[in-house]
């Protein structure tokens, strides 16, 4: 009888092991359409009308619009040299940029234009305290890679990533300004959590949090 029991326990865990796999692979890639790249206001209005808001409607952003976003945030704008519309110290391009939606969570290659699938589900209450990440429709998470930093010291990789993640988090800013979103960077972001949730490295951390979205009737 035990010997029954320990099977159908180990068969219960290997169906239950296997199902957590299919449900993480299930999330699949987004293959953004290309940013456009003209229009908007002009800069010194977007500087005007640059502000952090706190209240988001839950309305989703459209697929272009994101694609647009990421690009303005830290995408390619010098096919040649593969450089970006963020500077970076020495061009280690050390900042990783997460999106975090109600479907999961994914991370943004510049190079291929695309989402790549992270993890299923619906984190964005995990980063960071504030009530409105739970329901905005984009929060993003920024990452710094120390393994891109070479030769660089702790203190050192320390400046340059935290200025670089200032750098895409105003890009960010300057585009919502120019559309009409509402934004806000967060630091108050629980970094061992999100680490956890976004099976980050070792040579990885946390640095900010940006929430992006439609501005609520009453943030109007």
């Amino acid at each position: 009888m035990r010997s029954t029991k320990t099977v159908l326990s180990v068969v219960v865990m290997v169906m239950a092991a296997f199902a957590s796999s299919v449900w993480a692979q299930d999330l699949e890639d987004i293959t953004l359409p290309a940013p456009r790249t003209d229009g908007g206001k002009p800069l010194m209005q977007a500087l005007k009308d640059r502000q952090s808001m706190r209240v988001f409607s839950t309305e989703k952003l459209p697929i272009q619009v994101l694609s647009d976003l990421l690009w303005a945030a830290a995408g390619i704008n010098r096919t040649d040299s593969g450089k970006r519309t963020a500077p970076s110290a020495r061009n280690w391009q050390e900042v990783e940029v997460y999106a975090v939606t109600e479907d999961g969570a994914y991370l943004y290659d510049a190079k291929t234009n695309i989402l790549k699938a992270v993890v299923k589900g619906d984190m964005r209450k995990l980063t960071g305290g504030q009530d409105f990440v739970a329901i905005a429709p984009l929060n993003l998470v920024y990452v710094a890679d120390a393994a891109k930093m070479e030769g660089a010291s702790p203190e050192d990789q320390a400046l340059y990533a935290g200025a670089d993640t200032g750098f895409i988090a105003q890009n960010v800013y300057l585009f919502c300004a120019s559309e009409g979103l509402a934004t806000v960077v967060r630091g108050s972001v629980d970094r061992k959590l999100i680490s956890e949730a976004l099976k980050l490295g070792e040579t990885k951390k946390v640095m900010l949090g940006q929430t992006v979205g439609y501005p609520a009737v009453e943030a109007k």
